[in-house]
């Protein structure tokens, strides 16, 4: 029950202070300048990762109202993401004026941001090999440091990739943390259940702004923000101790922006690209040039999202 409380106060947050966060964009020149490789064709408001911010953040601060201690991993997660939203927002700042933002401090604050979760959550401990006389491999400090920040930072770059259309990035990130609420709840892991479903509120209610035609987007602030909250989750969720099989949970759990986002980066680097470097590879640009339009090229992906979390739901009830 508690589940659905937070939920809907973090969709209720998000889309009511959106309209209000449109019109601040829109005084302040906020707005995100049409180029080559973008979809849009004329400026648009580019604060919505604000609001997400502002509704998952009020959702967290519900449920320790409502007496849930989220425990120390909650300082990572919530200064994590401050940290992220605030270094987006210079990226995104430089986006309005047409510049572009060096790539170097934002790996650094992702970098950080990741270390966080080490230090407060112990990252990824090690993983458990079924039918073996060693049963768990437990790994060094230094090697669960580094698996842990690569994962994360990883999936914030891919889903950061991933918002290219309207709706697109939100939608997914409803799918993705829902199903990551559904494995943390059989899991038994209620802190990050309750993390889960208000990332999945906050999402829907930007959705309400953002499915196309776009009212406002989330910019790097929001995309990196769900990126590091989507990483993070699974995690201290499911991977800080995770069997050879649950290892793929989180993975089919985004498989959209990662296996999207990995082949991107892997054709670049084979081409002899910075793996940072903007293109119209993607796959949502693949389905527009194929003929899609905007809304059914959402849809597929759409498709494609829920078919990968129902293989991760279908992998976590054969490893429970």
């Amino acid at each position: 029950m508690y589940g659905v409380l937070i939920g809907l106060f973090a969709f209720a947050v998000t889309w009511l202070s959106v309209p209000f966060i449109m019109k601040l964009a829109i005084k302040w020149n906020f707005v995100d300048l049409p180029n080559s490789r973008k979809i849009h064709k004329k400026p648009i408001p580019l604060l919505g990762g604000v609001g997400i911010f502002l509704g998952f953040l009020a959702a967290v601060q519900l449920t320790k109202i409502l007496g849930y201690n989220l425990g120390n991993a909650n300082i990572a997660i919530i200064s994590g993401s401050f940290l992220l939203v605030i270094i987006g927002l210079i990226d995104d700042y430089y986006k309005t004026r047409g510049k572009d933002f060096p790539a170097s401090p934002r790996l650094l604050v992702q970098i950080l941001a990741a270390y966080l979760v080490v230090h407060f959550s112990d990252g990824i401990l090690g993983i458990s090999i079924p039918f073996s006389e060693s049963k768990f491999i437990s790994f060094s400090p230094g090697i669960s440091t580094l698996i842990t920040i690569v994962w994360i930072v990883m999936v914030i770059n891919v889903f950061n990739f991933l918002d290219g259309l309207d709706g697109l990035a939100a939608g997914i990130a409803v799918i993705s943390a829902a199903t990551l609420a559904c494995v943390a709840l059989v899991k038994g892991e209620l802190t990050s259940f309750f993390w889960a479903v208000a990332l999945a509120g906050a999402a829907l209610g930007f959705l309400k702004h953002n499915f196309f035609p776009a009212r406002i987007i989330m910019g790097d602030a929001g995309s990196t923000l769900i990126g590091f909250l989507l990483a993070s989750i699974s995690v201290i969720g499911t991977m800080k101790s995770a069997t050879v099989f649950s290892i793929f949970i989180p993975v089919f759990a985004l498989g959209v922006p990662i296996l999207d986002g990995l082949r991107v980066i892997i054709r670049r680097m084979l081409k002899g690209q910075a793996p940072y470097s903007a293109d119209k590879t993607h796959g949502h640009h693949k389905l527009l040039q194929a003929g899609f339009s905007q809304i059914h090229a959402v849809m597929v992906l759409y498709l494609i999202g829920t078919c990968c979390s129902l293989i991760s739901i279908v992998i976590l009830l054969l490893d429970v």
